[in-house]
């Protein structure tokens, strides 16, 4: 990290105009990624001033690169690998079994279930609230639940791939910034995540009680028939995906896990669900998109693909190459001090840290959210003696989850454009979402360990 030449005045116009940038952006509507890139430019031309050259600025953001240049190939594979699994029969197999099971229970209580099952074979919030969750919304008229209030169960259920599924690219964000592996980070993870699960499922079950069950579900048989009709399903397909949690515990870096599975998924593809070799491909890099007799199934199996990671990859790699200029000059190591010269104890360094999170997601985007307070807080961590297990944890717990909860962030945005259902009226019910954040703040109260 260079030393700090950038003057008070230049520091605080770098930072303002960043903020207003990415402000301007999630407001209006605007790809974050032009944020970045305005307040790259305008940083750089007043570092130059301060006296960097362009040659030690574009070696600076280099440098970034390198360190995440496995995230990028992971991200691209994972877009790939969600569309495969759609081709293969394993994203509709999920669903056939879920919607079967499902008949006759708690209805709110086993959305709930499925979809965070769901969500960490996929790796994606967008992904499983776009698929099942939208499925589930479909079925919502049948049990007599409020959309609202069972879009809020599916949120909870789907914000927890990004914290803990091994092919989440915000999660495998997570791990590269404070460099640790997926086999090292669940544990401390589930001591936090369990409580508030357990938590949650006992909201939902008793919530879900009021609500009447219908015991003919004739969308749900249809639905469950049109998978039938159109894909070879089967239990043993469910195999591909626990094959990545498999993988990950077993130490295996994740892009060759991925890789493996994308692999398999195209043979399987090909060999079970007699699809063209040419058409795969296109999978891979355009999407998946089913053409059935059943309409609720040609909207719930849609994917995008390689090509559907772009936007995410240009967003990272702009949050990337701005707080890497930022690191690397020097100009946040004031502000970084002021923040933790006078933390004494690891219960405030864990308050500040998610604060931290929560405001860089609230104010921009979960990437910042997550670079930011993951490189800049790992000194200040190992200076306490607090294992970076920690930092992640907190990380995903407050600015990670609490990204649905903002009625301006691209994750709400997302949600609305995709359900017609507004951020108040889901959030109240996202449970998981703002209890994760509570008990991560109290645990360290409560366990020396942490």
């Amino acid at each position: 990290m260079g030393e700090n030449k950038i003057s008070e005045k230049y520091t605080y116009i770098i930072l303002i105009f960043t903020l207003i940038s990415i402000t301007i952006c999630v407001i209006s509507g605007i790809f974050l990624f032009y944020s970045f890139l305005s307040s790259i430019v305008v940083a750089s031309f007043l570092f130059i001033k301060s006296g960097f050259s362009i040659t030690e600025l574009f070696n600076m953001i280099k440098k970034g690169f390198c360190e995440y240049k496995s995230l990028f190939i992971l991200m691209a594979l994972i877009g790939a690998m969600i569309s495969i699994w759609m081709a293969s029969g394993v994203v509709p197999t999920m669903l056939y079994y879920g919607l079967k099971y499902m008949q006759g229970t708690n209805f709110l209580f086993a959305a709930f279930v499925l979809t965070s099952i769901v969500s960490v074979f996929m790796g994606t919030a967008f992904g499983t609230i776009s698929s099942i969750g939208i499925a589930l919304l479909g079925l919502s008229k049948i049990f007599e639940i409020p959309n609202h209030i069972l879009l809020g169960a599916i949120v909870s259920g789907a914000f927890i791939a990004d914290k803990i599924s091994p092919i989440s690219s915000l999660f495998n964000l997570t791990l590269e910034t404070v460099k640790i592996s997926y086999k090292e980070a669940f544990i401390p993870i589930l001591k936090t995540l369990l409580p508030a699960y357990l938590v949650s499922g006992l909201l939902y079950y008793f919530i879900g009680k009021k609500y009447s069950i219908v015991l003919v579900n004739s969308n749900i048989d249809n639905l469950a028939s049109a998978i039938n009709e159109n894909f070879v399903v089967s239990p043993l397909l469910l195999l591909l995906p626990l094959s990545i949690i498999i993988m990950s515990f077993l130490g295996m870096n994740m892009v060759k896990s991925v890789s493996l599975a994308l692999t398999s998924g195209i043979i399987i593809s090909i060999g079970l669900q007699k699809a063209n070799f040419n058409d795969i491909i296109i999978v891979i890099f355009t999407g998946y998109r089913v053409n059935t007799n059943s309409v609720d199934l040609n909207t719930v199996l849609v994917s995008g693909g390689m090509i559907s990671m772009i936007s995410v990859l240009l967003i990272i790699a702009g949050a990337i190459s701005l707080s890497s200029l930022f690191q690397e000059t020097g100009l946040i190591i004031p502000i970084i001090k002021r923040i933790t010269l006078r933390i004494k104890s690891k219960e405030e360094l864990i308050l500040k840290t998610g604060f931290i999170s929560s405001v860089l997601t609230a104010i921009s985007d979960q990437s910042v959210g997550i670079i930011l307070p993951g490189k800049l807080l790992k000194d200040k961590y190992s200076e306490l003696g607090i294992e970076n297990t920690t930092l992640a944890r907190t990380i995903t717990d407050t600015g990670m989850v609490i990204a649905p909860l903002i009625p301006w962030n691209v994750n709400s945005l997302f949600i609305f454009i995709t359900t017609g259902i507004p951020t108040a009226a889901y959030a109240p019910y996202a449970v998981l979402c703002y209890l994760l954040p509570i008990i991560t703040f109290i645990f360290p109260y409560l366990h020396k360990d942490l």
